[in-house]
């Protein structure tokens, strides 16, 4: 029988674990918060900081004062910057990020015309990576130091080892213009790039490339280190099922750092994919930065960079709250 000297430590011991689990969520979302305001007050500066004026750019190759000074004004450049910093911010909380200084049009367009593909890119990528990286890890960690480990470990570091533009190039060269089995690049084909699936075949090739290495290799890692721990070793005496011990106890342990991975993946996928989309002239968030850049607009580079910065930081308030609900005791314990 229970006793309630042997109930009541346990007890408390709940009731501390679920006060540090409260803490630490209500700890990484106050600091997802603060970070979310850095990430407005660095894009402002860092955009202050950019060489030139936006409107001697704006006012031709050969400007006239007067026309540089109207331009200055209607774009309020002629007023302090800490009063243009807080006119900003206080549109970006009401979903107001600015006017397009070259065409005009709201900064929000620009960004919802170039996240389609951007979003259908990462979206078919991760739909291929979590299956691949998760099952070339487990086979990988089933066979440790036999052929099937050596050669998938090997395989994997050479790819992950060439950068992306080259090998972008690489299969643009031999795929595309040598074989002719897919088109080069997205040119002619719109926005819409669900209706013409070969043109995403290379994309998303270059895109899977490193992902699919790192993830591989960090399941792998994780499966490994558990299925040599004395639990594991304990359950296979007790007589517990191979598959269960991998997928039941061992797979677990790698997920936390996989989740985690996986969410700079989709960071990735989402914010850093402009190379990938300038060699395969994707119409993404990507060509709109770059072209926003050549053309001195001010507000878009700001509205795509806030937008980066806040993807990457819900991101990885998201992985950190998952990570520690597989680990909890290590989430209090950081």
């Amino acid at each position: 029988m229970r006793t309630r000297w042997d109930s009541a430590p346990k007890g408390r011991g709940t009731r501390q674990a679920e006060h540090g689990g409260t803490s630490f969520v209500t700890r990484r979302v106050v600091l997802g918060a603060a970070q979310t305001a850095a990430v407005v007050l660095l894009v402002f500066a860092l955009t202050e900081a950019l060489p030139g004026d936006a409107a001697v750019a704006l006012a031709g190759d050969q400007p006239d004062p007067a026309r540089v000074a109207a331009i200055r004004e209607a774009m309020d450049l002629d007023r302090p910057a800490y009063e243009r910093l807080t006119d900003w911010a206080t549109g970006l909380l009401h979903g107001d990020f600015g006017t397009s200084l070259t065409s005009g049009r709201p900064v929000t367009r620009y960004i919802a015309d170039g996240f389609g593909p951007t979003l259908t890119l990462a979206a078919l990528t991760l739909a291929l990576l979590v299956p691949l990286g998760f099952g070339l890890g487990v086979l990988a960690a089933r066979q440790e130091g036999g052929l099937a480990d050596r050669l998938i470990s090997s395989v994997t570091l050479a790819v992950y080892a060439v950068p992306e533009f080259a090998l972008g190039v690489l299969l643009v060269t031999v795929l595309a213009l040598k074989l002719a089995w897919l088109p080069p690049t997205a040119v002619g084909h719109g926005s819409d790039l669900l209706a013409h699936p070969a043109v995403l075949v290379l994309p998303v090739l270059v895109l899977l490339s490193r992902p699919v290495c790192s993830l591989s290799r960090l399941v792998r890692a994780g499966m490994v280190d558990a299925l040599a721990s004395p639990y594991v070793a304990h359950a296979r005496r007790c007589g517990v099922p191979g598959v269960r011990v991998r997928y039941a106890h061992a797979l677990p342990n790698a997920l936390a750092p996989a989740v985690q991975q996986l969410a700079r993946t989709v960071d990735w996928l989402l914010c850093g994919v402009i190379v990938v989309e300038a060699l395969f002239v994707i119409p993404g968030l990507g060509t709109v930065l770059l072209n926003a850049v050549a053309e001195r607009d001010v507000p878009v580079v700001q509205g795509l960079a806030v937008v980066f910065g806040v993807l990457t930081v819900l991101l990885n308030l998201g992985a950190d709250l998952v990570a520690h609900r597989l680990t909890p005791r290590a989430g209090v314990a950081a």
